[in-house]
């Protein structure tokens, strides 16, 4: 085995082959992987959301202010960023099988690896999976009475967080996906050019952080952060409603409804088009795109500084 990371072309060969299997896989082992995924983006979810508690302003039902958090608000995007990564860790480290990273897929269609059919075969059978292992982690964590932490401060977050992703309009739901899963897919890419777990984390953080810290939307999160609030709304005692100063009603724009219409279409949306065509097809172009049957391979030698060629640069050639 050569020395130091994977490069661009030998990372776009990995990601290829990655597909192909993904797309062969049988329903059975591809439905459980992806509950699975569904279940370890929440526990990304749960460590940010409970990070950020008491980081939320919340406001009386009156409309004053009960209390806001002590960080800034860059300072507590970054926390929960630098939480939330554990997710894709997860993922890709434990093994499982997620939606969005799996837009990737179209690599593999593109050189013609696989069909059409069976991409959307994979997305499909994958983005049920997620749904349910992602809403069935939420209904656990509202059993678990976790919200009540920090003097509700935990549940007032998810709350937060719920409401907010009810409320977006279409369009720039759909750019926050796309920005989202744009990230997302780097990161995965990213991991394709590891040589261990270290390489891989290190490879995850600061694209995940990225996308959390700006706002953006990712499918699978949602399906965790929207059913959670919505639970939460509806089970929270008045207990609960007194220690944050609000009452379910605050919370208008958190429906099943508008989970469905407002947030998760248009930000699947974007996570197809950030995920498929912004990485995967771009990184197709540049480095499989007529390279059926042909493999890249490295010219020269590698140094003991992890230079190639004889003049130090990168070099490839294509072997038949």
């Amino acid at each position: 085995m050569e020395p130091g990371a994977l490069l661009p072309p030998e990372m776009a060969l990995k990601a290829e082959e990655a597909g192909v299997k993904k797309a062969n896989m049988d329903f059975g082992r591809l439905f459980v992987l992806a509950i699975l995924a569904g279940a370890f983006i929440a526990l990304g979810a749960i460590f940010a959301t409970t990070a950020m508690a008491g980081s939320v302003t919340v406001a009386s039902a009156g409309g004053s202010k009960a209390f806001t958090a002590g960080l800034p608000f860059g300072i507590t995007r970054l926390l929960g960023g630098l939480c939330f990564s554990l997710g894709l860790m997860l993922v890709v480290i434990a093994g499982a099988e997620l939606f969005t990273g799996n837009t990737l897929l179209v690599m593999a269609w593109a050189s013609r690896k696989v069909t059409a059919g069976q991409v959307l075969r994979n997305w499909s059978v994958v983005y049920v999976g997620n749904f349910l292992g992602s809403v069935l982690t939420a209904a656990l964590m509202l059993a678990t009475g976790q919200y009540k932490m920090g003097g509700c401060a935990v549940g007032a977050a998810a709350l937060a967080i719920a409401d907010a992703k009810s409320g977006l309009s279409f369009l720039p739901a759909v750019a926050l996906g796309v920005m989202c899963n744009a990230l997302v897919c780097l990161a995965v890419w990213l991991t394709y050019s590891a040589r261990s777990d270290t390489d891989r984390i290190l490879a995850i953080i600061p694209p995940i952080t990225a996308f959390v810290a700006a706002g953006f939307e990712h499918s699978v999160a949602n399906m965790y952060f929207i059913p959670l609030g919505l639970f939460i709304k509806a089970a929270a005692g008045e207990t609960f409603w007194q220690q944050i100063h609000k009452v379910p009603a605050d919370y208008g724009q958190l429906t099943w409804g508008h989970f469905f219409i407002n947030n998760l279409t248009p930000v699947t949306i974007g996570n197809v088009i950030g995920g498929a065509l912004l990485v995967g097809a771009v990184y197709w172009f540049v480095y499989l795109r007529g390279k059926d049957g042909r493999r890249w391979s490295r010219a020269g030698r590698v140094s003991q500084q992890g230079l190639l060629g004889k003049e130090g640069t990168d070099s490839w050639v294509v072997e038949k």
